[in-house]
């Protein structure tokens, strides 16, 4: 099972990244602005080092999940809506990277009618979760800390971007 859940989510993951890079091209012809490109290298380390991780932990772990693994699966389930309703909602704006295009009206539909950043949350309770449901405790303390330190960064800078070029 451990292997087939990061493998399933790595895979999960590159197809988000081609949507990203789809969505990145038809910004960047319309003039978006990139900010923050230099922590992107960070964010994909902090993802990549997370799913091996995982599957390290869990490995070494031994191949006995944790008697309490409903919790951290119902966790991760119950979001993944969310984080697709952000995607959605943001449609061609959403990626990886923090683009704007100058002029652009904020997106305030969807979970943005609600709370700013719904994707970010998404994602800190799946580096929490995700490990978990494998008894990988101790890489979900650890990402969760450094997508915690991450995030600060992310989400100052995307703020900042966003005041200055949106609309």
């Amino acid at each position: 099972m451990l292997v087939a859940g990061v493998v399933g989510l790595a895979v999960q993951r590159l197809l988000e990244l081609r949507l990203s890079r789809r969505n990145e091209r038809r910004l960047r012809a319309k003039g978006a602005i990139e900010r923050g490109a230099g922590h992107y290298p960070a964010m994909v380390a902090i993802h990549v080092l997370w799913l091996a991780s995982t599957l390290v932990e869990g490995l070494v772990r031994g191949p006995q999940i944790p008697a309490w693994w409903p919790v951290p699966l119902a966790a991760f389930v119950l979001v993944q809506p969310l984080r697709y309703w952000a995607i959605l909602s943001l449609g061609e704006n959403w990626n990886v990277r923090v683009l704007v295009v100058p002029g652009r009206k904020l997106v305030m539909s969807g979970p943005y009618r609600y709370f700013p950043h719904p994707n970010y949350v998404a994602v800190a309770v799946e580096v929490l979760s995700f490990p978990l449901i494998f008894g990988a405790w101790l890489t979900a303390v650890v990402f969760s800390a450094l997508n915690a330190a991450f995030l600060y960064v992310r989400i100052r800078e995307e703020e900042r971007a966003l005041t200055e070029l949106a609309g």
